[in-house]
């Protein structure tokens, strides 16, 4: 197995922070999905309960509140129960992809979006003349002037 650049393992090492923050947010989305379709099964209980009283008594109180009406125009308790019984914990299989050597070997400057702070100066692999050119294209001048729409295609 060949040894890993510097940028190499700053990618293995951010790659495992963004599954790992993305593993705990899947956690959380399901735990609040099942207690949010709880709560709008709840919601529903007492609004049948509210208009069964609106009814016996003659009287014209709400039967939800604003929020929870407005959940309800969203999602239903169903549709939460259908999609966290569709999907499963960790059911995404990820491997890990070895990335090519780019940037020279040289890890890239921090980024606080990875939760890194900038400590130095940042190494800048300058491109090789070579590679330029396959990155420069040429720019056709085009005249306006003169233009009509049935010179347009």
């Amino acid at each position: 197995m060949a040894t890993l650049t510097a940028y190499q393992k700053q990618f293995r090492q951010r790659m495992k922070r963004a599954m790992s923050l993305r593993a705990k947010a899947d956690r959380k989305a399901r735990s609040y999905a099942t207690r949010l379709a709880t709560a709008l099964l709840d919601a529903q209980t007492a609004a049948a309960m509210m208009n069964a009283l609106n009814q016996t008594y003659n009287v014209d109180v709400s039967t939800q509140t604003l929020l929870v009406h407005d959940l309800l125009d969203v999602v239903t308790p169903q549709r939460l129960t259908d999609t966290l019984a569709a999907s499963t914990p960790g059911e995404e299989l990820v491997l890990f992809n070895q990335v090519p050597d780019g940037n020279g070997g040289q890890p890239l400057p921090a980024n606080p979006l990875f939760g890194e702070t900038a400590v130095g100066t940042p190494v800048v692999v300058v491109p090789q003349p070579d590679t330029l050119s396959l990155i420069a294209t040429p720019i056709e001048k085009v005249d306006y002037e003169g233009l009509t729409s049935g010179d347009v295609s």
